[in-house]
């Protein structure tokens, strides 16, 4: 296996780790908190869980960044090519927009949907203003995988 192999795998397990860790950050903060509300109220807990899933799109972003960085090298078909330096650069760093941008995004997300937690609380009919709130977190997840796809494209 040649370095450019080796640096395009590091990428494509950036991606996935960053995103993932994104989705368990937020998954935490809304989950641990969305559990007092239904231990208290337990018919909110399909509203919790809703929140709490919110996060999980961060992961499902890292994951897609990782395949398309797998199957553009061939390392999913079992042919992998053999990569210069610099076309496994590319692909390193075509793995870091998702992957950063997803660990931050998917946490802070999660913080904005543990308060959001509050609004449910209050009423359970707005729960669509708590929704929003934290989609509006998502938007830089999608733009990092939309760059990350642009770079492997490009590669």
């Amino acid at each position: 296996m040649t370095l450019g192999m080796t640096l395009a795998l590091f990428g494509a397990a950036i991606s996935i780790i960053g995103g993932g860790v994104g989705t368990i950050l937020g998954t935490l903060h809304v989950g641990s908190s969305g559990a007092g509300l239904v231990a208290s109220k337990p018919k909110f807990f399909g509203l919790v869980l809703l929140l709490s899933a919110l996060p999980s799109s961060q992961g499902i972003y890292g994951f897609l960044g990782s395949i398309l960085i797998l199957q553009q090298t061939g390392f999913l078909a079992g042919n992998a090519s053999e990569l210069s330096m610099e076309q496994g650069l590319v692909f390193l760093a075509a793995g870091l927009p998702v992957a950063i941008l997803g660990l931050f995004s998917g946490a802070g997300q999660g913080k904005v949907l543990q308060s959001g937690l509050r609004i449910i609380a209050n009423n359970a009919a707005n729960v669509g203003q708590a929704v929003i709130l934290g989609v509006l977190m998502e938007s830089m997840a999608v733009f990092g995988l939309l760059l990350t796809i642009l770079i492997v494209n490009g590669a």
